[in-house]
């Protein structure tokens, strides 16, 4: 089972890039520097909008191992436990689902530990923090949605900066805490201070003309914010 990064990383998001050239962009923001990706999986219940299953997931996963990263599964759907398997065979280094569709969620991620992934749990802009609280003592990243999920491109909702250092607060040693949604060089230097180290940006990166430099200025942003107490 792979760690999670402990370091700050901007983590492109698939969501948004060309379906036509999918491993041509993957691979140009991983030979930048890239190490986590993220890939956003939604079945039109939970979010209107459907994306791809398992087959893209294990396509994607191939080109993101053979440079050493790590494939950062996010399942938007209804009753994520029937199909994590299939998502953990396909080569997602963790996944994670979300509070409002587990009511076992204790369950849920000690299956996800069990395929041999890392396990996160995520909540939407108008779910409460404390819905995780009990759940972060058994996840690995905990996710906070800072747009509503379900397209790419929305703006950032700032109240996610009100509600980052919570989350930094329930994350254990060794836990990530991922931001995802609206992430831009206007807004990435705020939620790194606010307790993020996982930055996930989709628009942003593969919306550019150049995926591999909006990635490379997103870094910049996120260096020259400097230290930050919860680290």
């Amino acid at each position: 089972m792979r760690e999670w990064p402990t370091t700050v990383e901007v983590a492109p998001s698939i969501l948004s890039a060309d379906f036509g050239r999918m491993r041509e962009q993957v691979t140009d923001v991983l030979d930048a520097g890239a190490r986590v990706v993220h890939i956003d999986v939604m079945d039109g219940h939970f979010v209107p909008v459907i994306t791809f299953g398992p087959k893209m997931v294990a396509a994607v996963a191939s080109v993101i191992h053979v440079r050493g990263g790590f494939a950062d599964v996010h399942l938007m759907i209804e009753q994520p436990e029937r199909h994590i398997d299939q998502f953990a065979a396909a080569g997602a280094d963790s996944i994670t689902v979300h509070v409002e569709t587990c009511p076992h969620l204790h369950y849920t991620l000690q299956q996800i530990n069990d395929l041999g992934c890392r396990a996160g749990v995520t909540l939407n802009p108008a779910t409460p923090v404390d819905a995780i609280s009990e759940a972060a003592q058994y996840a690995d990243v905990l996710l906070c949605m800072s747009v509503n999920p379900g397209w790419g491109g929305q703006s950032f909702i700032p109240a996610t900066l009100e509600r980052l250092p919570r989350i930094r607060e329930l994350a254990g040693p060794g836990v990530a805490v991922e931001v995802d949604g609206g992430v831009a060089p206007a807004t990435a230097a705020g939620v790194y201070r606010a307790g993020a180290n996982i930055l996930v940006a989709g628009s942003a990166v593969f919306g550019a003309p150049s995926p591999a430099a909006a990635y490379a200025e997103l870094v910049e942003v996120v260096a020259a914010a400097g230290a930050v107490a919860w680290r």
